[in-house]
């Protein structure tokens, strides 16, 4: 989706409602916005940051044993 939208005199935008309606957004909700170099990037706050991070970097795990990797790494701390 690709909408172009007016900043008003008092700095305002309004989301379009495809974007609303695609991402549940409703009146109240919180957004975050980061701008760097020359994009502006918004998108929902997380309701819940532990639900939303649950599950990142998994795929860096994958195929080792927790434990031993534990264990090796306390190894190291005595030298």
């Amino acid at each position: 989706m690709k909408t172009t939208i007016k900043i008003s005199s008092k700095y305002q935008i309004v989301i379009p409602r495809e974007a609303r309606k695609n991402l549940n957004l409703k009146a109240g909700d919180k957004l975050i916005v980061k701008a760097n170099n020359e994009k502006i990037i918004i998108y929902p706050q997380p309701k819940n940051y532990a639900k939303y991070s649950l599950g990142l970097g998994k795929e860096t795990w994958r195929g080792i044993d927790a434990t031993e990797y534990v264990r090796k790494e306390r190894e190291t701390w005595k030298s």
